[in-house]
């Protein structure tokens, strides 16, 4: 995520639930997928649920984007 993308974000946290929601939903994606990668070794359930958790936290970054587009044409 861009600078300017997180900057967006924190701006709107307070008053935009769904972009609050989308945001805290992918912080916790990114911290359980953070513990996958601290592994030495994964056992084969392991690489399925951090492939799992990634793909989920990519389509939250989507979400997240989605949302930010509505401020970024007010930004501008």
């Amino acid at each position: 995520m861009e600078r300017r993308e997180e900057e967006l974000i924190r701006q709107h946290l307070d008053e935009d639930n769904e972009l609050k929601a989308v945001y805290q939903e992918h912080l916790e994606l990114k911290n359980k997928l953070q513990e996958y990668r601290g592994k030495q070794y994964l056992t084969l359930e392991e690489e399925m649920e951090e492939k799992r958790i990634h793909k989920l936290k990519l389509a939250s970054k989507d979400r997240m984007m989605a949302l930010l587009g509505r401020y970024h044409t007010e930004a501008r």
